[in-house]
């Protein structure tokens, strides 16, 4: 492999590992908001721990799953946590997964209807249809999307911190402490959302590790993408910081701050929002998928296709009261599983 191939395969797999993690939730701004924000400013303490989380577990996971040929997060956590809490906690990433894959389906239905004025229903159908075309081109097709989502997604936050730049030139970096703070525990905040994001992430660094021989080269991709979502975070961050308190009445609080810039800006982050929904939906199954194919031995295809069958009603349903419980579960779930992957990696790796 030459060195420029080398290099897009390092940038693809950043991208990849961005993608995962940013959401509709932190494209719009909501989670930046709820985790870090709202902590005022040490939220930009516990970006920088989420981005060390980010580095030393996402390069502990591929390292494991690249010794032991893992292809799946059931692999992945068996390994670590062998056992009743290894069963609870494969159990409940599926479940959140799947159910996340409902609610991206739900969101995409109702973002349409309420900017375009036509049936949920047509948004939901989109979704679906375009995340099968890509899931049938398996890991290349995650890579794929990514690759084009992640760097879009980049240019429209930066351009929105530039244009905020520009109008607001009077911005006191030292003010940011006088700034009111909603709630206090801002280091436990960022050790969950970093666990959250870690176990999610692992049903993607597993099978990568497959595909992707040069564990070199996954490792260098993940620290890029680390390192890529940190900026982006602490951008966001910035940019809604300085808009406290009024982003607290805002579902989608960065579009709040992109509507002074006219429409143009605002339809640009829409499309973003609505095209994270997008990556994050393909790999949310991608992983439900891969991990139900090595677990049951069947065939990936029809694997996914049974997923969003699933997941097509589940999104009718008023799915929110058990997200409310779901979330909050899942991501202490995967805090304890960032204990359990340093101790199996330092103590107990043969």
């Amino acid at each position: 492999m030459s060195l420029k191939e080398k290099l897009f395969l390092i940038f693809q797999v950043g991208a990849v590992f961005i993608g995962t993690i940013v959401g509709a939730g932190l494209a719009s701004g909501q989670e930046i908001t709820q985790f870090f924000t709202a902590y005022g400013y040490k939220s930009f303490l516990g970006i920088f721990i989420c981005f060390f989380i980010y580095i030393v577990m996402g390069s502990i996971i591929a390292d494991i799953s690249s010794k032991y040929k893992l292809s799946s997060y059931d692999g992945l956590i068996k390994l670590v946590s062998p056992g009743f809490l290894g069963s609870i906690t494969n159990f409940l990433t599926t479940i959140f997964l799947i159910s996340g894959a409902a609610i991206i389906l739900a969101g995409s239905g109702s973002l349409i209807h309420q900017y375009f004025g036509v049936s949920k229903w047509f948004g939901i159908i989109i979704m679906c249809l375009a995340s099968l075309i890509i899931l049938f081109r398996d890991t290349k097709g995650l890579i794929e999307i990514n690759s084009f989502i992640v760097p879009s997604l980049i240019i429209v936050i930066i351009t929105i911190f530039i244009l905020y730049l520009n109008f607001y030139k009077d911005i006191n970096v030292p003010q940011l402490r006088t700034i009111p703070f909603y709630k206090s525990n801002w280091l436990f905040s960022a050790l969950i959302y970093g666990g959250f994001n870690i176990l999610c992430c692992s049903g993607v660094i597993a099978p990568l590790s497959n595909e992707i021989k040069s564990k070199k080269v996954l490792i260098c991709g993940i620290c890029l993408g680390a390192l890529g979502l940190t900026i982006l975070s602490l951008i966001i961050n910035l940019l809604l910081i300085l808009n406290v308190p009024y982003i607290f009445k805002y579902e989608i609080p960065l579009l709040y701050i992109a509507n002074r810039f006219g429409n143009a800006i605002q339809m640009l982050l829409l499309s973003i929002i609505w095209l994270e929904m997008f990556s994050t939906e393909v790999s949310n199954v991608y992983s439900v998928g891969k991990n139900l194919e090595e677990a049951f031995n069947i065939s990936y295809k029809l694997v996914i296709l049974l997923i969003m069958l699933i997941a097509i009603p589940i999104s009718q349903i008023g799915f929110v009261n058990l997200i409310s419980v779901l979330y909050p579960a899942f991501a202490l779930v995967g805090f304890i599983f960032i204990i359990q992957c340093l101790f199996f990696y330092f103590f107990k790796k043969i």
